[in-house]
């Protein structure tokens, strides 16, 4: 055999060994997780999904995102966007943003049952946003770079701006949205509008860049 016939042959096998090591690396990523990840659900292996974690249809998570399970399971719906460097987590104790960790909650949490994280539809996560509320309801935006505590509720159609914080004791008003450097409120006439059409674009690009973890048999 001529010289590219050995080279068309030897990237045929490397090819081969390529396909062959994505699928063990999926595989691998998604026996690493108890993630529950359904059907339709894309969620890049290179993501860190730690724990009891649930993820439904349509939800897409980007690469670098992490959702830890540590004080209970998470339920993530449908349809949500989790961008990079996102950290969702259903912590343990209670953290002030401070450094600080209320003692008496701390307490009081490691003797209760575990409680459980529940995020709705059509939510957006903007790039390195930190949630630890428990719960969420649906077509919120949690901006980019903004903290929302373990105290918080958020009902539906709120708006958390970039850089803005929120971790005291509330459940806060629909549609609220909280801007600015003073973190200032107002209430808008509607919520979000649901980011269709750009999860139907990463739902079918993402998958031509990034493994994928597998989902759930039982799904």
């Amino acid at each position: 055999p001529d010289v590219s016939q050995i080279s068309g042959l030897r990237s045929r096998i490397c090819g081969c060994f390529e396909r062959v090591g994505e699928e063990l690396v999926s595989v691998f990523m998604s026996s690493m997780s108890d993630a529950n990840i359904s059907k339709g659900a894309v969620v890049c292996v290179e993501a860190e999904v730690r724990g009891d974690v649930t993820i439904g249809t349509g939800t897409v998570v980007h690469p670098k995102a992490k959702i830890i399970a540590e004080a209970g399971p998470i339920v993530i719906g449908e349809n949500n966007l989790i961008e990079e460097q996102v950290f969702i987590i259903n912590r343990l104790c209670v953290d002030h943003g401070d450094g600080d960790v209320d003692e008496e909650e701390e307490g009081r949490g490691q003797s209760e049952e575990m409680q459980t994280m529940r995020i709705g539809r059509h939510n957006v996560f903007e790039v390195g946003s930190h949630c630890e509320a428990l719960s969420i309801g649906n077509h919120n935006v949690i901006e980019a770079k903004s903290y929302v505590g373990k105290r918080v509720s958020i009902p539906d159609g709120c708006v958390i701006g970039a850089k803005c914080r929120v971790d005291s004791k509330e459940t806060l008003a629909n549609n609220t949205v909280v801007f600015g450097e003073k973190c200032t409120r107002r209430r808008q006439s509607s919520h979000p509008p649901a980011q269709t059409l750009q999860l139907d674009f990463l739902t079918k690009i993402l998958p031509n860049f990034h493994h994928m973890m597998k989902p759930s048999k039982k799904t």
